[in-house]
């Protein structure tokens, strides 16, 4: 979901290439090698993006809270039924355009994170993902491999601690994603950040 009518004009393109690059990570090595963490009854396997969207009403407005977000994407899954409904299996990425900030936890995108990922009571999984307009959302890349790189990030938390704290959490460093924050490699044309590895003992 690309909110915000900078979507469909400045930033038009590069959706389009956001949604290339889940048409692709989706069934890539970087999926497969989340395998290590499946459990009895629960096996990580590819998926598939069933859609995209770009919603420019309401506004997000300079500056949106995650609870916000939270009713816009309710108000979206029952009204909009271009929008498909949840399911344990779904989970909906929320790109926020240029200038708007994002509030969670009581914290600030840009000041202290570049994306998260949450839910809304166990049954709507979600994504935000802040546009990177600064340095230290970039980390040295350029804007479309800061996206991918923090969507992969993301995207690999959200498989392996759909709720976050109640799935792989170190009490220390945090999920698969945070331990390996701004190492990265490329996965076919795609940057993508590295992620923990209990197997290996490392990032990978």
């Amino acid at each position: 979901m690309f909110w915000g009518a900078a979507w469909q004009g400045a930033q038009s393109s590069l959706a389009s290439q956001i949604n290339q690059f889940f048409d692709f990570i989706l069934t890539s090595p970087l999926i497969d090698q989340l395998a290590e963490y499946n459990v009895p009854g629960f096996s990580i396997g590819h998926g598939r993006r069933t859609g995209t969207i770009t919603l420019s009403s309401p506004a997000p407005g300079r500056s949106v809270s995650d609870t916000a977000i939270q009713h816009f994407l309710q108000q979206e899954i029952s009204t909009n039924p271009s929008v498909p409904h949840p399911t344990p299996n779904t989970l909906y990425f929320v790109y926020m355009p240029p200038g708007v900030r994002v509030i969670q936890g009581g914290s600030a995108s840009c000041q202290a994170f570049c994306g998260y990922h949450n839910d809304i009571s166990g049954q709507v999984f979600y994504a935000v993902m802040p546009y990177p307009g600064c340095n230290g959302c970039l980390g040295g890349l350029n804007v479309v491999d800061a996206l991918t790189s923090t969507s992969s990030h993301e995207l690999c938390e959200a498989i392996t601690d759909a709720i976050p704290g109640r799935g792989w959490y170190d009490d220390t460093h945090g999920e698969i994603g945070d331990i390996c924050a701004w190492k990265t490699k490329k996965v076919g044309n795609y940057t993508v950040q590295l992620e923990w590895s209990n197997r290996a003992n490392n990032c990978v």
